[in-house]
């Protein structure tokens, strides 16, 4: 059996593909975001959910003036990319009786968004 070798700058190539595709795309995530976020959700105002710029390092449940569950509020969670990804994924999984319900399968397009949501934070 013949080795093959793999070039360096195709297995370079390969890894900054991987790695950004787990890290997340913000410009791809800010396509993301208008398109499944923005019927709930504005960076900088509340809508039926809670404003999300500046979410990343934010405490559960903290937005003034807007009414969070009893469950969120009480979670004591400070939203983390990986938290994110888990909440986005399933929030019930993440704090049962919340009250959002969407849910995001696609774990790309989920790395996005938080990508974008971490840019709004600076």
């Amino acid at each position: 059996m013949k080795l093959r070798m793999i070039p360096l700058m195709v297995l370079s190539a390969g890894l900054a593909l991987t790695a950004l595709t787990i890290a997340g795309d913000p410009s791809a995530g800010r396509a993301a975001f208008e398109k499944r976020c923005t019927g709930c959700h504005a960076l900088d105002h509340e809508k039926v959910g809670p404003r999300l710029g500046g979410v990343v390092g934010r405490k559960a449940g903290t937005v003034p003036n807007f009414d969070y569950s009893d469950a969120l509020k009480k979670s004591g969670i400070v939203w983390n990319v990986e938290i994110l990804d888990k909440w986005l994924t399933d929030p019930d999984s993440v704090v049962p009786d919340a009250d959002m319900t969407f849910r995001l399968n696609d774990a790309t397009e989920r790395a996005a968004i938080i990508a974008y949501l971490k840019e709004t934070h600076k």
